[in-house]
């Protein structure tokens, strides 16, 4: 398999870690981004080819990863629109393959001149460790090899979550897209409370590293459900109970869902923003 990465940031540096020598060698992946230090890096490391600009070995690629931010992808959309063109002249429909945040299928197929064969994803940061996970959605044009595809790709990095509608993309960005922020966020509160209750700083962040690691991998690999592991450690009277009972009063667990609803209400906004373009 060719691949062509359009940008040579983290997300996509993540990814070829994962791919070079596995999915595929890395003299099959090509990178193009306009930072030499970010090319000689990637070169270095895993034996890939690279340019500043999209030329020939773009347009001879199996599958394109558009790893671009959001606000660039109109214009580099149109940089890549006749190597597609091109290829299709020669008989060829590469697989177009965007992790870019908020930008809608549609509005991509549109600055490709009505390309169909796209899948767009919304990965999240901690795949730069290999651990994260990739809601994914496929145009209608796409083909079970070219999921196939797009599935090993992504699962270089983590899990994948396959979507039946493009709209529920605003609700991954939301829950897994933006949730390591909210998971960092508790864990910073953890990390203040066990100070304020003399531990030091490195104490209270281990406790809260290691009690969060290990308490989703028990939910992870439990059989039961996460409502009962709760339950199971929660004694009525007990220090859990007051706890959990000083949140509940405190709303914390409705503000969480409201912002994630927000979240998911600004991913759907930046969709419509960023799709004006063209």
């Amino acid at each position: 398999m060719k691949i062509a990465f359009i940008g040579g940031g983290n997300m996509a540096a993540a990814l070829i870690a994962g791919l070079a020598g596995k999915l595929t060698a890395g003299a099959n992946i090509h990178v193009v981004d306009p930072n030499p230090a970010s090319l000689d890096k990637l070169r270095q490391e895993y034996g890939v080819s690279v340019a500043p600009a999209a030329g020939e070995a773009v347009a001879g690629a199996d599958v394109l990863v558009l790893a671009v931010k959001p606000q660039v992808m109109h214009e580099v959309a149109l940089q890549l629109l006749p190597l597609l063109q091109a290829a299709q002249a020669d008989g060829r429909s590469p697989l177009v393959l965007s992790i870019a945040a908020g930008i809608r299928a549609a509005d991509l197929a549109r600055w490709l001149g009505g390309y169909p064969a796209i899948v767009r994803t919304m990965p999240n940061t901690p795949a730069l460790i290999g651990m994260g996970v990739t809601g994914m959605v496929a145009a209608p044009a796409v083909t079970a090899a070219q999921r196939a595809a797009a599935d090993q790709i992504l699962r270089a990095v983590g899990a994948t979550v396959w979507l039946d509608d493009e709209a529920k993309i605003d609700a991954v960005t939301a829950v897994s897209g933006s949730g390591p922020a909210y998971v960092f966020y508790f864990i910073e509160a953890m990390q203040q409370a066990a100070e304020e209750l003399g531990l030091t700083a490195e104490q209270g962040r281990q406790l809260a590293m290691e009690t969060f690691s290990g308490a989703a991998q028990l939910a992870a690999q439990s059989p039961d459900p996460v409502p009962v592991l709760r339950e199971k450690v929660t004694s009525k009277g007990g220090t859990t109970y007051a706890a959990l009972t000083s949140m509940e009063t405190s709303g914390v667990k409705a503000a969480i869902i409201t912002a994630v609803k927000a979240a998911a209400a600004r991913g759907k906004e930046l969709g419509e923003q960023l799709g004006a373009a063209g």
